[in-house]
């Protein structure tokens, strides 16, 4: 006998709602999560974005679960009062070359079943953001802002009212295959919250891994889980210091490697530019001041009027990657048996942008994997 039936490592957004639908399958749910709070890794770094499932390639899992994931969450959003609001993105181009980007940028989002961009010429671009230096953008309607944290308590509360647990204060240390079936655990934290040096394990039947940067270190103490490798990648996000003078999110035509500079509304629409991206080895999150004197001239290229020392830092997160500096960008990865042939072990890898909004129909895969 397993001391429970499933454990998910790791209360993110991704691991909170996998676990709620687990619990609602009738499943025995425990998740154990490192932290004293739910979400304070990359679920409570970013931007905050609903994403629409622009720029993703065609038929991967990341077009696929964004898609998907968008409309669930809006509906579950909308169900349990989580806070949140349908702003809409304008991506904007500065010039002619970038104008004719933007056709093969709506392409790709219609061939991911995105079909409500609007092109609009630069005189609508500017009856809606007369600051915005512009000639012409797409408009997405359905890009929406969240309260990250508001959807992580509510997807907790489901959890729970489905007789899952959270327990917090548990770092894992290891997992293994337990010879007759199923897995054992090993924690450092004792039953009153403190570091034990000595630990302790829980057996499972399942095992589901959504640690973020730790998923591919704790699928590698499982012979033949052949995780990836694991690559941090830091973005440092600046504020503006005073009031924002758009009503939507702005980005600029895409760049080579990336997003670039773009701004993002919190649901106060105080305005935020970022992240940036900035190879790291260890967790760091303190944001250096002088990484935003790189950010004035991207912004200027389509927001002429930010003011010189406009910027404040602000805030930073890690993308947990599964491939380094100058590889194309990997997809989302679940390994179930059939890519492991490792019965009752779900291992997810490389969930970073739009894990948020793709969390819930990431659920609905774990589901069938598991």
């Amino acid at each position: 006998m397993h001391d429970t039936q499933t454990i998910v490592i790791g209360a993110g957004v991704v691991g909170l709602a996998i676990a709620r639908a687990l619990a609602q399958s009738g499943r025995e749910v425990m998740v154990l999560e490192r932290h004293d709070l739910i979400g304070s890794e990359t679920s409570a770094r970013n931007s905050e974005v609903i994403h629409a499932g622009i720029y993703y390639p065609k038929d991967s899992l990341k077009a696929r679960s964004c898609v998907r994931g968008k409309e669930m969450l809006y509906a579950f959003c909308e169900s349990h009062g989580v806070p949140h609001e349908r702003i809409g993105k304008l991506i904007v181009a500065t010039n002619q070359s970038q104008l004719e980007d933007l056709a093969a940028i709506k392409a790709k989002a219609e061939a991911n079943g995105v079909m409500d961009l609007m092109y609009l010429t630069g005189e609508e671009v500017l009856a809606r953001e007369p600051e915005l230096n512009a000639i012409g953008a797409l408009l997405s309607p359905s890009t929406g802002i969240i309260d990250s944290h508001g959807l992580m308590l509510a997807l907790q509360g489901e959890l729970e009212a489905h007789g899952g647990q959270v327990v917090l204060n548990t770092p894992v240390t290891s997992v293994a295959a337990l010879p007759g079936g199923g897995f054992a655990v090993s924690v450092e934290t004792d039953e009153a919250g403190e570091v034990d040096s000595e630990g302790y394990s829980i057996t499972c039947q399942e095992l589901v891994l959504c640690a973020g940067h730790m998923s591919p270190k704790l699928a590698g103490f499982i012979e033949g889980a052949n995780p990836p490798n694991a690559f941090m990648a830091k973005g440092s996000y600046f504020k503006l210091s005073g009031k924002a003078p758009f009503s939507q999110l702005i980005y600029p035509v895409p760049e080579p490697g990336g997003l670039g500079v773009h701004l993002t509304l919190d649901l106060q629409h105080q305005a935020r530019f970022g992240p940036d991206v900035e190879w790291v080895e260890n967790a760091h999150y303190p944001v250096d001041p002088a990484r935003g004197d790189k950010f004035y001239a991207a912004i200027r290229s389509y927001w002429p009027g930010l003011p010189d020392d406009g910027l404040v830092a602000d805030y930073s997160g890690i993308r947990p990657k599964i491939v380094g500096p100058g590889e194309a960008a990997a997809d989302f990865r679940i390994d179930g048996r059939a890519e492991h042939g490792i019965d009752g072990l779900l291992a997810l890898y490389g969930i970073e942008s739009p894990g948020l909004t793709a969390s819930m129909s990431l659920a609905e895969e774990a589901l069938l994997r598991l």
